[in-house]
């Protein structure tokens, strides 16, 4: 019984890793200089995401590039942060982050915006199945840098249903709708 147990869960894991979207952020040339010349090494930045509200960043080195991107890649799946979004297609506030010299600025759209971000971030956006977003990267350009700081924003966004249930209020308290007033608002409006 054991046994079916964890074939069922290796076959979950399987399927759950083919619905994820890989998104090579960029790829390094390092060189090492020995006594015989040079030796050139790779580092790959990797973005995973389900296209669902899970998304995870990663980064791998190693002698070969494949060898780079599948390290990178097992470090995103390993590192991944679900993040509440609004109606599935953008983010449910404007937030900051930042790490190091990187500060980045996120706010929420509406429909019919696209992902108006650069670079890594737009990478983000697009493997967490952000649709709509308009993103501004302060400070440095260093994508391991970007990708942090968005990742710091990421991780402080929070749903209304969250901010209700810290409060211990209901959702339509928290957006200064009451179900008396909804209700009074009705009957004036017939």
């Amino acid at each position: 019984m054991a046994r079916n147990d964890r074939q069922d869960r290796g076959r979950d894991r399987d399927r759950e890793d083919s619905e994820l979207v890989e998104k090579l952020v960029g790829i390094n040339r390092v060189a090492k200089v020995v006594k015989g010349g040079r030796r050139f090494g790779f580092a790959a930045i990797v973005i995973v995401g389900d296209q669902r509200g899970r998304v995870g960043h990663g980064a791998g080195k190693a002698r070969e590039v494949p060898e780079a991107i599948r390290k990178a890649t097992e470090a995103a799946k390993r590192a991944m942060i679900r993040v509440p979004l609004r109606e599935g297609r953008t983010l449910h506030h404007d937030i900051n982050g930042r790490f190091g010299a990187g500060r980045v600025t996120l706010r929420a759209a509406p429909a019919g915006t696209g992902i108006i971000a650069g670079g890594p971030m737009r990478a983000i956006f697009e493997a967490l199945g952000v649709h709509d977003v308009v993103a501004k990267s302060l400070g440095t350009s260093n994508p391991h840098n970007m990708i942090k700081a968005t990742f710091d924003a990421l991780t402080n966004v929070q749903s209304p249903r969250a901010i209700a249930g810290k409060r211990g209020k209901k959702v339509a308290e928290i957006f200064g709708r009451s179900p008396q007033g909804e209700a009074a608002e009705a009957a004036a409006t017939e």
